[in-house]
C-alpha cells in the first residue's frame, strides 16, 4: 500500500491538459491581485482594528500588522515558488501531492476543504448581518425570522451564495470582473476612511503609543490557548508581549492570499503572473491595514474604540456619523468578494481532487461552453447555502484559521523538499534564503497555532479523522495510478 506515492510536476501539468478537464486561461496578474485582495480585504479591516487595539495592543496596533503581515509575507513566498513551478489548480492539496505524496496531499486537500467551506458561509453570514443593517437603516427591515440575530432560516445569506455561485459557473473571467467592480468599491471606502481621517488626528491618541503590559483574565478549561496548557503562560495585555498577541489575532485579517495560487491553471501566464498576484495583493492589503490602524487609533483614543464597529463609531465621535453608511456599503462589497473568491478557492481544490480520483471524477468536468466546473460549483454552491441558512457557527469559525495555518506549513515545509527532490525542475520564482525563510515560516505559524483555543484543537483533530477514514473509505481505492518519481530525480 504506497499512500505516500508522488505525483510528479510533469504528470500534473499533462493532466491539465485533458480536454474534459482543461479550465480556459483567462486571467492576469492584475485579474490575480484584484482576487487577493477582494479575498483578503473584508471584516478585518473593518472590525478586528478596534478590537484588538482596545484590547490588546493599544494604539501599536500598526505594528501588530506589520508582524502579521511579514509572517504572511513568509508563507507567501514560498506558494509563490510553488504555483510558478506547479501551475496547476488545487494550491496547497496538488503541491503537497509533489512534494510528500498522495496521502499527505489528502489531509492538506481535505483541510481545505473544511477552511474554505466553514469561510465562505461564516462570511455568507456575515454579510446577510450587514446587509439587514443597511436595510433597517433606509426603514426596510427584515422579519427577525429570515435575517435577524438567530433566524429560523438565514434567506439573505443563501441569496447571496446562489447569485455569487452562478456568476462562477458562468465563467472566470465574469467573475473577476464582478470581482473587481466590488473591490474598487470596498478601495475607495477605505481610501476615504484614510484620507478624511487624517482631518481628525490628534498626536495626543497616539500617546503611549505601547501601553504599560497588564496581566489579564486568565482563560480557562478547553477555551485556554493551547500554548497555555502547554507552558502555563498567562495572556498579557499590552506592551511588547501584548503588541504579539495582538498580531496573533489581526493574522487572520491576512487569510486569503493563498488562493489566488488555486487559479493558477486559468492564468494566461502562471509563472509570471501568480507570483505577482500573491505578493502584491499582500503587500496592497499590509499598507491599507496599517494607514486605517493608524488613522483610527489617532481619531479616537484606543480605550474608547468600539469593537464591533470602530471605523464608523470613530466618525461619529468626531461629529460626522453620515460617513458610517458609506462604511456599511464598503463593508457589503468587501464581504461579498470575500464570499466570492472563498467560493472559487473551493470549487478548484475540490476539482483537482477529483482529476485525481480522490473525489467522484465525475465532479472534475468541465462545462463546454463556460469552460468552469459547473457541476462542481453548483454541488459546493447547495452545500454553502445549507451551511449558511441553517447552521449557528460560532466558535466553529476557528477552525478556518487553523485549518489555514496547517496549510501554511504543509507548503513552507514542502519548498525545502522540492529543492531536494527535484532540484532540476525550472522555477521561475524562487523563494530566497531556502531553506532558513521557509523554516522561519514554519516557526512562526506553528506559534500562531498554538495560540488557538484547545477545543479548537479537538475540532481540528476529529474533522481529521473523519478524512482519514474517507480516504481508505473511498479515495485510496479510487485513485488514479500514479507512476513513482524515477531513482535519478528522488
Amino acid at each position: 500500500m504506497d499512500i505516500f506515492r508522488t505525483k510528479t510536476v510533469e504528470q500534473s501539468i499533462r493532466d491539465t491538459e485533458a480536454p474534459e478537464h482543461q479550465l480556459r486561461k483567462r486571467l492576469s496578474a492584475v485579474d490575480l491581485t484584484v482576487f487577493g485582495i477582494g479575498v483578503i480585504v473584508g471584516t478585518g479591516i473593518f472590525v478586528l482594528t478596534g478590537q484588538v487595539a482596545k484590547e490588546l495592543s493599544g494604539p501599536a496596533v500598526a505594528i501588530s500588522f506589520v508582524i502579521a503581515g511579514v509572517v504572511c509575507g513568509l508563507a507567501a513566498l514560498c506558494y509563490a515558488e510553488f504555483a510558478s513551478t506547479i501551475p496547476v489548480a488545487g494550491s496547497a492539496y496538488t503541491f503537497s501531492f509533489a512534494t510528500l505524496g498522495e496521502f499527505p496531499a489528502w489531509v492538506i486537500g481535505w483541510d481545505l476543504l473544511l477552511e474554505l467551506a466553514l469561510a465562505a458561509a461564516v462570511v455568507s453570514v456575515g454579510w446577510s448581518g450587514y446587509f439587514a443593517s443597511m436595510l433597517n437603516s433606509i426603514g426596510i427591515p427584515l422579519p427577525a425570522a429570515i435575517a435577524g440575530e438567530d433566524p429560523v432560516v438565514n434567506v439573505p445569506a443563501i441569496l447571496i451564495v446562489a447569485i455569487l455561485t452562478t456568476i462562477l459557473v458562468a465563467g472566470i473571467k465574469l467573475s473577476s470582473r464582478v470581482n473587481l467592480i466590488l473591490v474598487i468599491t470596498k478601495l475607495a471606502v477605505v481610501l476615504l476612511v484614510i484620507v478624511a481621517g487624517l482631518f481628525f488626528v490628534r498626536a495626543a491618541n497616539y500617546t503611549p503609543f505601547i501601553p504599560e503590559a497588564v496581566p489579564t483574565a486568565r482563560v480557562e478549561g478547553l477555551n485556554a490557548p493551547l500554548i497555555q496548557l502547554l507552558f502555563g503562560i498567562t495572556p498579557v495585555a499590552f506592551g511588547w508581549i501584548g503588541v504579539f498577541s495582538a498580531a496573533a489575532i489581526v493574522f487572520f485579517a491576512f487569510i486569503g492570499f493563498d488562493i489566488v495560487a488555486t487559479a493558477a491553471e486559468e492564468t494566461i501566464e502562471p509563472q509570471r503572473d501568480v507570483p505577482r498576484g500573491i505578493l502584491g495583493s499582500l503587500a496592497i492589503c499590509t499598507f491599507l491595514y496599517v494607514a486605517v490602524s493608524l488613522v483610527v487609533v489617532g481619531m479616537q483614543r484606543y480605550t474608547q474604540l468600539s469593537t464591533a464597529a470602530p471605523l464608523s463609531d470613530a466618525f461619529t465621535s468626531v461629529g460626522h456619523p453620515w460617513l458610517a453608511t458609506i462604511i456599511s456599503v464598503g463593508a457589503i462589497a468587501g464581504l461579498t468578494t470575500v464570499v466570492l473568491v472563498l467560493l472559487l478557492g473551493q470549487t478548484r481544490v475540490l476539482f483537482a481532487m477529483s482529476r485525481d480520483g480522490l473525489m467522484p471524477r465525475k465532479l472534475a468536468k468541465v462545462h463546454p461552453h463556460f469552460g468552469t466546473p459547473a457541476r462542481l460549483t453548483i454541488v459546493i454552491g447547495v452545500v454553502t447555502m445549507a451551511l449558511a441558512g441553517f447552521v449557528s457557527f460560532g466558535e466553529l469559525a476557528e477552525l478556518v484559521n487553523i485549518g489555514t495555518l496547517f496549510a501554511f506549513v504543509v507548503v513552507s515545509a514542502g519548498v525545502v523538499v522540492l529543492r531536494r527532490t527535484r532540484p532540476d525542475l525550472p522555477r521561475a520564482f524562487r523563494t530566497p534564503l531556502v531553506p532558513l525563510l521557509p523554516i522561519l515560516s514554519v516557526l512562526a505559524c506553528l506559534y500562531l497555532m498554538l495560540n488557538l483555543p484547545v477545543e479548537t484543537w479537538l475540532r481540528f483533530v476529529i474533522w481529521m479523522v473523519i478524512g482519514v477514514v474517507f480516504y481508505f473509505g473511498y479515495g485510496y481505492r479510487h485513485s488514479r495510478s500514479v507512476a513513482p518519481l524515477p531513482k535519478a530525480t528522488r
